[in-house]
């Protein structure tokens, strides 16, 4: 890509594990881009089930609103995802060319269009030359493997600048499985579901109510709990396919107790994930974790911390390793949630700032400040009227956050 890879990036970027019954191929179509791959196709095993969250945007995408109709049917052969055409606003022809692309990959995968997953990320508004899609469908299929993830992971980036991969192992009735999944996003991230587009397979077997059951909470918990920029997708889209190659004892339900392990692995895989995204950050260099506590419920809670993460003040100050600690109170209190002024208390890296309506007595900003120079920031806010605690992620806001997105066409 031209931008510069995050400095929040991780350290190596892994190859997620293979899962049975899935394979995986990306090619350079030329959708937009000219010198890289931008689409991937991931063929499923018959049989397999899934579950997705998607936008609630008002102005979703065309690709959203067929995956919203697949998805209750509950069962997946194929995904084709195109990164540099989000195909949003783009009228009936928008609609006509997922439909193309449904059918192109319902051919190869032997299967009907409706169990054909359909994603788009980019530009809003321009008109997608899906035949660049489509006529490489076979030939895609042809190369596609078990060990692909890392190639599609990297096709579907925009100003990402690092492909954003994990995986998992854990048990089911004492059997092995395993999840393995991808990320994209960079900006416009403050998902009102999911995120900008996450897709994870297991090879567990698992209904489709099930998954439904599982993906909720783990997605309030890591998705809907970060943003970079208070922007939400017209395209957000997190799909969780299961391929049921695990030979392990059937599950009886969502609140089966053999599901215990499974659902943690599932949250601690999408919560790496959303951390990814945040890491990469247009233009982020500090990586930022919000803490709430003592808000009136736990929904209450989060809404606080986004209104913290999401404050350009209180972003542009943590960019300039800045302890104006004023921000923050001054968040809390357009969060539109309960909040006792006289006994909020506020600390950053572990440090007291304030407590009790005042700044705590003897403040010293100096300490404060020196954890503000690093790279993992750390706020704890509590807020003084109840038991509801949250987590929120964020990243600073930066000028190379504006030279992005002012250039982003260009």
């Amino acid at each position: 890509m031209d931008h510069p890879i995050s400095p929040l990036a991780p350290a190596r970027i892994i190859d997620p594990a293979p899962i049975a019954g899935v394979r995986l191929a990306a090619r350079a179509c030329g959708v937009r881009y000219t010198d890289r791959t931008d689409v991937m196709l991931a063929l499923f095993d018959p049989g397999t089930t899934v579950a997705g969250v998607l936008t609630q945007s008002a102005t979703r995408s065309a690709p959203v609103e067929w995956c919203a109709r697949g998805l209750t049917g509950g069962q997946a052969r194929a995904l084709v995802v195109n990164a540099g055409n989000a195909n949003t606003f783009t009228g009936l022809r928008g609609a006509s060319s997922v439909d193309n692309i449904a059918t192109a990959a319902a051919a190869v995968a032997g299967c009907a269009p409706e169990e054909v997953f359909v994603s788009s990320t980019g530009t809003i508004g321009e008109f997608l030359p899906d035949e660049r899609i489509t006529l490489p469908l076979m030939e895609m299929a042809a190369t596609a493997r078990p060990d692909g993830w890392r190639d599609a992971a990297q096709a579907i980036m925009t100003t990402d600048t690092f492909p954003k991969t994990a995986t998992a192992e854990t048990q089911l009735g004492g059997v092995p499985v395993r999840l393995s999944g991808i990320a994209k996003g960079s900006g416009m991230i403050a998902p009102d579901m999911a995120t900008m587009l996450c897709y994870v397979a297991t090879d567990a077997a698992l209904p489709a109510p099930v998954l439904r059951a599982l993906l909720g909470p783990a997605v309030d918990a890591s998705f809907n709990s970060i943003t970079v920029d208070g922007d939400t997708s017209t395209s957000d889209t997190l799909l969780l396919f299961a391929t049921a190659r695990a030979d392990h004892p059937p599950v009886t339900g969502a609140d089966d107790p053999a599901l215990t392990p499974f659902r943690e692995a599932l949250g601690v895989l999408l919560r790496d994930l959303a951390h990814q995204v945040v890491r990469d950050g247009e233009g982020a260099s500090r990586f930022v974790e919000i803490r709430v506590t003592g808000a009136e419920s736990d929904r209450a809670a989060r809404r606080i911390g986004l209104a913290i993460g999401n404050s350009p003040l209180v972003k542009t100050a943590i960019a300039g390793a800045d302890a104006n600690w004023g921000r923050i109170v001054m968040a809390v209190g357009k969060a539109g949630e309960r909040a006792d002024r006289d006994r909020l208390a506020i600390r950053i890296g572990g440090l007291p700032v304030c407590a009790e309506g005042l700044a705590v007595p003897g403040y010293d900003e100096a300490p404060v400040a020196e954890h503000m120079k690093g790279q993992e920031i750390l706020v704890a806010v509590d807020v003084g009227v109840g038991q509801g605690t949250a987590t929120v992620w964020t990243c600073d806001l930066t000028h190379r956050y504006i030279e992005i997105n002012a250039d982003y066409r260009s």
